[in-house]
């Protein structure tokens, strides 16, 4: 006798879960004692705790130079500044990320040249990526969605190639690895946030690395008003902005720092277990992991959601039966270069841009798989979510296989 599935909690039956996973941001006694120590001190800025986050954060991604600023979407304008980005220049960003991503291209005074993703990783297309280079390119921006690196090896040659700037932008990848190597300096400049969603956090705040001497110290100077190192206060060779990190950041972020590995492993594990246990799921594809990716830092758990596979249910219906059964989850980034900020910035732009063959105009942009991946197929899962116990992990599995059980009951 076959005994039937337990009933969906959209249809009445009781949830898979009811206790909430683990919050975030983690912290106790040593945080706090952080930020009462800078609180004491007196120096609340230009002080040694950010100093030696500094040092500690820039040994950590392997690279020779780092900066802290007071935001990821900052730490991004800084470096597109030290590449010398400036005013009509393009630069390629992905259509699947964050608005800062390309909005600190705008700020800049440059032109966001939007290209497609890769439909298993959701990361940028490289291909996509050398078919929109013209000679106003200036860079390129390699986003590491959800924590796994981009295909660096591909990137760097083909910005070599056409001698343009490499940008990672690893706002979400703090501890990843590609090829052995901790991400962020494997271009030309890499930037992080530690925005208190990120899995490094200190409520706001971000940093520029990079391996070359001279973009360390335009960025160096860009962050600080223009000043230059070991020069006078009230002298500034370049244009710059007040980017600086406070003391009370950097202590946060010390600390932090000090948790950083433990829960990478944590999520990573957790992870593991996740794909092994949805890989006979019909309908359920976690995003496909390059085996050049030595470590992925999950900021993001996302897997594709077939509505096929799940009797014509449309990904709304699953997420609502999912968030039913305890899990919360998300649907994600629209496709970026729909939202009406940058119609809006560039209406009257002065400019032309060999990429759009005239002023730039959004309105024709088309990235199909970004389309179908934000409109019917991605599915979030937050890094939180990842640094439960095997059997909270579990429990996200089980309440997947559930609902892909008796589809029929998502149009209820």
């Amino acid at each position: 006798m076959t005994t039937s599935p337990a009933a969906l909690a959209i249809a009445g039956g009781d949830p898979i879960r009811t206790e909430p996973f683990p919050s975030w941001p983690v912290f106790d006694a040593t945080e706090e004692k952080a930020i009462l120590d800078v609180l004491h001190s007196g120096k609340w800025f230009l002080g040694e705790r950010v100093a030696e986050f500094e040092k500690e954060f820039t040994q950590y991604c392997q690279a020779k130079h780092g900066v802290s600023v007071s935001s990821g979407t900052v730490a991004l304008q800084v470096a597109l500044e030290a590449a010398g980005v400036s005013v009509g220049d393009e630069v390629i960003v992905p259509s699947y990320t964050f608005i800062a991503t390309a909005s600190s291209v705008a700020l800049v005074g440059g032109i966001p040249v939007f290209v497609d993703i890769d439909p298993n990783t959701y990361l940028i297309d490289v291909d996509a990526v050398a078919a929109v280079i013209t000679e106003k390119t200036k860079a390129i921006i390699a986003v590491h969605i959800a924590g796994q690196p981009a295909d660096l090896d591909a990137l760097t040659a083909l910005a070599a190639k056409h001698d343009i700037a490499l940008i990672e932008d690893a706002a979400q990848a703090h501890a990843a690895a590609w090829k052995g190597r901790r991400v962020g300096a494997i271009g030309d400049l890499g930037t992080f946030s530690f925005q208190a969603s990120k899995n490094l956090n200190a409520g706001e705040g971000g940093f520029v690395v990079t391996d070359d001497d001279e973009l360390a110290v335009r960025a160096w100077s860009i962050h600080n008003c223009g000043r230059a190192p070991g020069g006078e206060w009230y002298e500034h060779p370049l244009v710059g902005g007040n980017y600086r990190l406070t003391e009370m950041q950097g202590a946060l972020a010390l600390s932090q720092m000090q948790r950083l590995d433990e829960q990478t492993e944590t999520r990573t594990r957790n992870a593991a277990l996740l794909t092994e246990q949805l890989a006979d799921v019909e309908g359920i594809r976690p995003l496909k992991v390059d085996d050049r990716v030595t470590r992925h830092a999950y900021h993001l758990y996302i897997f594709r959601y077939d509505a096929d596979a799940f009797g014509g249910a449309s990904r709304e219906q699953f997420l609502k039966a999912l968030a039913a059964e305890g899990i919360p989850c998300s649907v994600g980034y629209k496709p970026l270069y729909k939202e009406p900020a940058f119609q809006a910035r560039f209406a009257d732009f002065p400019l032309t841009s060999p990429a759009f063959g005239g002023r730039p105009d959004y309105s024709g942009v088309h990235c199909p798989v970004t389309e179908r991946v934000c409109a019917n197929e991605a599915v979030w899962l937050t890094q939180n979510l990842l640094l439960g116990t095997e059997s909270d992990t579990s429990q996200i599995a089980e309440a997947i296989i559930r609902i892909a059980a008796q589809p029929e009951a998502l149009a209820g």
